[in-house]
C-alpha cells in the first residue's frame, strides 16, 4: 500500500537517486549534454561509477529521468495559471510567463539546454514538447478562433524566444540580468499583441 512506511534501504535509495539526478544537472548545466559523462556525474555524487550505472544504464537514460523530473515540476508551476490566461492582459500574461521561467531557470539552470538536447535522443515526445503544447492551450484559451496550427506556430516561437533569453541571463552580471528580462518581455509582448490580437 502506499502509505507503507519505507524502510531505511528504499530510503537510501531514494537519497541516492535523488544525489544522482542533482549531479546530473549540475554537469549538463556547466558542460552541456555532448561534453557530459558518467563518470563527472558520478565523481560529482561521490558515487562509484558502478553505483550510477546500476541506476540507469547510459547517460541517455539518466538525462531522460532528470528531464521527466524537470517536467513534472514545471507542470505543478504551470497548474494555477492554466485556468487565467482569458483574464489577463498581454502584459499579464507575459509577466507570468517570465516569472513562472525565471524562478525555474534559477533554481534548475539545465532545464533548457536539456529539453533541446540531445537531437538523436528518441525520448518520449508528448514529454519533448510538453512546454509548446501548454503555450498553445494557453493562446487557444486567450483567442479561441486561433486554429491548432496556428497557437502551435506562436508557441513555438514563444520557447524559442524564452531559450534564447537563457544564455545571456544565466551569463550575464546581476544588475544586468533584469535589462536582459526586459528586453525579452518586450519582444514577447510585441510579437503575442499582434498574434493574439490584442
Amino acid at each position: 500500500m502506499s502509505n507503507q512506511r519505507r524502510n531505511p534501504q528504499q530510503e537510501r535509495g531514494e537519497k541516492r537517486l535523488s544525489q544522482l539526478l542533482e549531479a546530473a544537472a549540475s554537469v549538463m548545466a556547466d558542460v552541456g549534454y555532448e561534453a557530459a559523462t558518467m563518470t563527472q556525474i558520478a565523481e560529482l555524487a561521490q558515487a562509484s561509477i558502478g553505483t550510477l550505472y546500476q541506476y540507469f544504464p547510459n547517460k541517455e537514460a539518466l538525462m531522460n529521468a532528470l528531464r521527466q523530473q524537470y517536467i513534472d515540476e514545471m507542470k505543478m508551476r504551470w497548474a494555477p495559471f492554466t485556468a487565467t490566461p482569458s483574464k489577463l492582459s498581454i502584459k499579464q500574461l507575459v509577466d507570468r510567463i517570465f516569472d513562472i521561467v525565471l524562478d525555474y531557470i534559477e533554481k534548475r539552470p539545465a532545464y533548457f539546454p536539456l529539453l533541446g538536447t540531445p537531437r538523436g535522443n528518441q525520448r518520449d515526445p508528448s514529454g519533448r514538447s510538453w512546454l509548446r503544447e501548454h503555450f498553445a492551450a494557453l493562446f487557444r484559451e486567450k483567442l479561441p478562433e486561433m486554429t491548432l496550427e496556428e497557437s502551435f506556430r506562436v508557441a513555438n516561437v514563444t520557447v524559442q524566444v524564452l531559450k534564447g533569453m537563457h544564455p545571456l541571463y544565466l551569463e550575464t552580471s546581476p544588475e544586468e540580468k533584469q535589462e536582459i528580462v526586459a528586453e525579452f518581455k518586450l519582444l514577447l509582448m510585441s510579437y503575442l499583441k499582434a498574434r493574439l490580437k490584442a
